[in-house]
C-alpha cells in the first residue's frame, strides 16, 4: 500500500514500492500486445512472522486498528485467493493494476469522520 501512501521515516521503503508499481505498469504496457497480463498485489498488514509485533500486545493492536477500517489484520489466505484469481481467466481483462488487499488502509481512515 505504500506505493500510494507516503511513510515518513521510511522513504527507502515507500520509494521502492512506488518503483515496483511503475515497473509493473511499464512491463504491462510493453507486453500487453502479446496478451500477457502484468498486475501487482499491494498488501496491507498481513499476519506473518515479520510483523508479529503488530498484534502481540493489545496496545499496539488497538493503535493499528485505527488505520484499518475493516478492523482486523489480513491473513495470508487473503493474498493467496486474490493471486489465484488474478492468475485465472476470470481476471482476463485486468492489466497494469495494483490490487490493494489492505482492509481499507488506502482509504485514509483519518478522514472517515471528515478529517
Amino acid at each position: 500500500m505504500h506505493e500510494v501512501i507516503p511513510w515518513s521515516g521510511h522513504v527507502n521503503y515507500a520509494a521502492s514500492k512506488g518503483g515496483v508499481m511503475l515497473m509493473m505498469k511499464s512491463i504491462a504496457q510493453e507486453v500487453a500486445p502479446f496478451r500477457i497480463r502484468v498486475n501487482s498485489i499491494a498488501p496491507g498488514t498481513i499476519r506473518t512472522p515479520i510483523n508479529t509485533s503488530a498484534w502481540e500486545t493489545p496496545e499496539v493492536y488497538n493503535e493499528l486498528m485505527k488505520l484499518i477500517p475493516y478492523k482486523r489484520i489480513g491473513e495470508v489466505e487473503n493474498i493467496g485467493r486474490a493471486a489465484a484469481w488474478l492468475a485465472s481467466d476470470y481476471a482476463d481483462y485486468i492489466n497494469g493494476t495494483s490490487i490493494y488487499i489492505d482492509g481499507g488502509m488506502t482509504l485514509y481512515p483519518g478522514f472517515a469522520t471528515g478529517g
